[in-house]
């Protein structure tokens, strides 16, 4: 440092210089606490971050017309979070809101009326269910068509500003008063948080919202202090019933239990259940049976895999506390055994959406498995999955990790019944892609198996087996044969639904149906 720099005294009496090589310009310390926001005061009743209601945290969190709020799904159909801020919202006159959700589920009908009284004229989501999708779909009550994403594609999109959110709100079953949070303890426990820590690290401002305000510092912490504006303590944040519904159990549906033997000798035949193996599935049944038949064929031949990740139930920790596998990977906890397992097996870790599935990260889970298994409300000739509409055209589900782990899985299979309440699954275009063909491997029916031209070294395998193997055309027929050729919706002009890939490109647009 040169000697004739210039020297201030700070407000200690110290010798501080007007700039110093990397540091620049110095400005002196003038007083304690400048930049020190201090949250406790006399005036408080509760120490730290708690404010009083919702309402007060609205308006000290500066809510304006305009802005993006976000919210999440882990109390699915139980949640009462997003009902009771979208009502103060609306009390307090606030219009032209952006919803940015990770998904919405028959607990959010009120954004009918919200969306009617021009609360919300835009959403963004993984998936809309019930009256509100069908409200959306035939009667265009949204301003704005609903950009539905991944999973993995929404965490890309807040970590890169694709969406800003001026307010995350943050539902946790247990919270401390300075903002540690966890979703694995208290009357509501719901699991893992994976969804809103992506939501708390960008948002300009994080509201929780609990019903057990905790000792600090809470443990474990799923979401830090650091990230935490507000906290907000109500009565219930859920309905408990409706948020970990019980363990899971697998399907005693005679068509289903063929998908799953059909499903499992694909498995086998491939060659990848071997030791450190990668596996995700479902919850529904057919998935569970599968699981069943993979820890008998596991167990026989001393295989111990290395993870199984995404949505974890019941049949997942079994295999876990079995020693089937040696860790789970827990994004979104499924039922009561899960969050319990998730609470005390440190073997089951908790992760966040963008370690999930982010296609744009450097590197993510979902990039990482070996096997998976897929549902499907439709699947066509070129293995095109729709997960998102029904047959009647109308949105009904979700995209979830549907796409992320289609093309990060080496083998991702789509185990479907060939007809489903006389309506054909298998046919010759879907109604909307969710999922692009490409990243689809096999198509198991109970009727028989379809593997995609791209793999004609399986599809041989399969065959040798002696498995009921056929081209997707031929299965496509079967089901014709069964239901007839389906008649297509007649759809209107308005753009409804904007489908994301999870890389941000946009891979189909949904339109209204007349």
């Amino acid at each position: 440092m040169k000697k004739n720099i210039r020297f201030f005294r700070n407000r200690l009496g110290r010798k501080v210089p007007e700039k110093a090589n990397l540091f620049g310009e110095i400005e002196p310390y003038a007083k304690a606490d400048k930049r020190h926001i201090k949250y406790i005061t006399e005036e408080q009743e509760a120490p730290g971050k708690v404010v009083a209601s919702i309402r007060e945290v609205l308006e000290k969190a500066d809510i304006k017309d305009g802005m993006t709020i976000s919210f999440h799904h882990h109390l699915r159909a139980g949640d009462y979070v997003l009902e009771m801020v979208m009502k103060e919202i609306a009390e307090m006159g606030i219009k032209d809101l952006t919803l940015c959700v990770s998904s919405l589920t028959s607990a959010h009908e009120c954004l009918i009326d919200h969306i009617k009284n021009g609360v919300v004229t835009g959403i963004e989501t993984s998936g809309i269910r019930g009256k509100l999708a069908e409200a959306i779909s035939r009667d265009c009550i949204l301003e704005n068509a609903v950009i539905f994403r991944t999973h993995g594609g929404r965490a890309r999109a807040i970590e890169q500003g694709d969406v800003i959110i001026d307010i995350a709100f943050v539902a946790a079953s247990c919270c401390d008063n300075m903002g540690n949070m966890n979703g694995q303890a208290g009357k509501s426990a719901f699991g893992s948080m994976g969804y809103p820590m992506v939501d708390a690290r960008y948002a300009k401002k994080t509201v929780v919202i609990t019903d057990n305000l905790a000792p600090y510092p809470v443990y474990p912490i799923s979401i830090p202090q650091t990230l935490v504006d507000y906290v907000v303590v109500v009565d219930q944040i859920g309905d408990p019933e409706k948020i970990g519904t019980g363990a899971t159990r697998k399907s005693k549906d005679p068509v289903e239990l063929a998908i799953a033997k059909y499903a499992s000798q694909v498995i086998f035949a491939s060659g990848l259940v071997k030791d450190g193996f990668s596996y995700q599935a479902g919850s529904g049944g057919i998935s569970l049976s599968v699981a069943g038949y993979l820890a008998d064929y596991m167990k026989e031949h001393n295989i111990v895999g290395g993870f199984a990740s995404g949505g974890v139930t019941s049949a997942m920790t079994e295999m876990l506390e079995k020693g089937y596998f040696r860790t789970l990977l827990d994004v979104q906890t499924f039922d009561s055994g899960a969050i319990s397992s998730l609470r005390n097996n440190p073997n089951h870790i908790e992760m966040d959406a963008s370690m999930y599935a982010d296609p744009l990260t450097k590197n993510c889970v979902t990039n990482n498995l070996d096997i998976m298994i897929l549902s499907a409300t439709e699947i066509d000739v070129n293995f095109n999955i729709n997960v998102l509409t029904a047959s009647n055209g109308v949105i009904m589900g979700a995209l979830g990790g549907h796409p992320d782990t289609a093309a990060g899985a080496k083998l991702a299979i789509a185990v479907v019944p060939l007809v489903r309440k006389r309506i054909p699954i298998v046919v010759d275009e879907v109604m909307n892609i969710s999922t692009p063909g490409d990243s689809v491997d096999v198509v198991v029916t109970e009727y028989g198996i379809a593997v995609n031209p791209k793999n004609p070294v399986l599809k041989e395998k399969l065959i040798e087996m002696g498995l009921p193997v056929f081209e997707i055309s031929e299965l496509r027929d079967k089901a014709y044969r069964l239901t007839g050729v389906p008649k297509r919706p007649e759809f209107g002009d308005t753009i409804v639904g904007i489908v994301e890939y999870r890389d941000g490109t946009v891979i189909d647009t949904i339109m209204n149906v007349l």
